[in-house]
């Protein structure tokens, strides 16, 4: 959705400088108006990350009022957290966070367009506080005992969540984030707006009974969306839990094996690069190219009378996995009046422990075939621009 569409100049401002401002991906579910007589919308749900999932809060303008500040309704899940009833208690929020969020409401200026943004962090850092303290609250020794070997970590969100129908199904689930590394300084012209991380979701039954030999929690791992760009966690292959392992033990091991994993990847960057870099003398410069990943290039390329566009598509795990291929016509159209395109291609020869050149060399081989082919397929039977 387009931010801003429908809203009043006000509120418009706020919601803008709230989602290009939150340091995570917030997100606008649905907007709606408070006046059955006014068409101006004034109220909407934002979707805001927490703990590798998102929260529901609608917030709830009065566009007939513009200087009154706008009421928060949390979730029906959380129908416990009350922040103005929070106390300090070490937490994230605690006596700090409640006496900010009672200042931003108290002191509400609808003209300054970051007060919306002041008023969802300092929430969401109550937030943060009350889901510690219910987690903390839980009755079951595994989970406090895993909480005392991480407290020390940094940035770890805790959720509670209660079964509705039976108590077995009460879990408490952690977000543990990995590795003391800015990826974003890492990469040459980073485009990333948010800073990008990897997490590991870990969730743990609420078991009230003492258990001798408790089962391994659930994981996952998890990172900001952008981040898939230059590494795929999807790739990534978890430790495995040993019968009596703690997160203590566990994190390390994982971490360590990350960040190679990470540092690989963004030496693949240069080597993807030098790949494109080799094609030019071969296929002739690149009208386009992706110059931060180095994940797409598209070439120019004529056979004789017969030319056309080469798309190139680069894997993170390239040269492990070769290129893929699509050529496009710039001569011949389908009914349609849209260029005419041949499959993905990679059905071609490829090692690699190839050296650059040699990976080049075999590319152009196969494009200088594959363009008969192609050629000959885009003439039979369809349209001639």
């Amino acid at each position: 959705m387009s931010s801003g569409d429908g809203f009043p100049p006000f509120i418009s401002a706020q919601l803008h400088y709230l989602m290009n401002h939150f340091p995570h991906s917030i997100k606008v579910d649905k907007v709606w108006s408070g006046s059955k007589y006014s068409g101006n919308l004034d109220r909407f749900t934002l979707l805001i990350p927490y703990c590798l999932d998102t929260i529901k809060w609608d917030i709830l303008y009065n566009a007939e009022f513009p200087f009154a500040s706008p009421d928060v309704i949390f979730g029906p899940e959380d129908e416990d957290f009350h922040p103005f009833l929070l106390t300090g208690d070490g937490g994230e929020g605690g006596e700090g966070g409640l006496n900010a969020i009672k200042n931003s409401l108290c002191n509400w200026n609808n003209k300054d367009p970051s007060r919306l943004l002041a008023l969802i962090k300092d929430l969401r850092d109550q937030y943060t506080a009350y889901q510690r303290k219910r987690v903390g609250e839980v009755d079951d020794e595994r989970v406090k005992f895993e909480i005392s070997t991480m407290f020390a970590r940094e940035g770890i969100e805790m959720h509670m969540s209660s079964g509705v129908e039976k108590v077995q199904s009460e879990e408490v689930k952690f977000a543990v984030p990995l590795m003391d590394l800015n990826i974003n300084k890492m990469v040459v012209g980073c485009p990333w707006r948010n800073e990008q991380k990897i997490y590991l979701q870990v969730v743990y039954p609420v078991n009230r009974k003492y258990m001798s030999a408790p089962s391994a929690p659930r994981l996952k791992l998890m990172s900001t969306p952008e981040l898939k760009s230059m590494f795929s966690i999807d790739d990534v292959k978890l430790p495995t839990w040993l019968d009596g392992m703690c997160m203590a033990e566990y994190l390390p091991h994982l971490e360590e094996s990350l960040e190679r994993q990470v540092l690989e990847a963004v030496t693949l960057i240069d080597v993807r690069r030098r790949f494109i870099e080799a094609l030019a003398p071969l296929l002739g410069r690149p009208v386009e190219t992706d110059s931060v990943f180095y994940r797409k290039t598209m070439f120019f390329v004529a056979s004789g009378v017969f030319s056309f566009m080469v798309q190139m598509f680069l894997s993170t795990q390239f040269p492990k996995q070769q290129p893929t291929m699509m050529l496009h016509s710039s001569m011949y159209f389908n009914a349609n009046g849209m260029p005419i395109k041949s499959p993905l291609l990679s059905d071609y020869p490829w090692s690699p422990r190839w050296d650059t050149s040699q990976m080049a060399e075999r590319i152009f081989e196969f494009v200088a075939d594959e363009s008969l082919n192609f050629k000959k397929y885009c003439s039979e039977g369809h349209l001639q621009h």
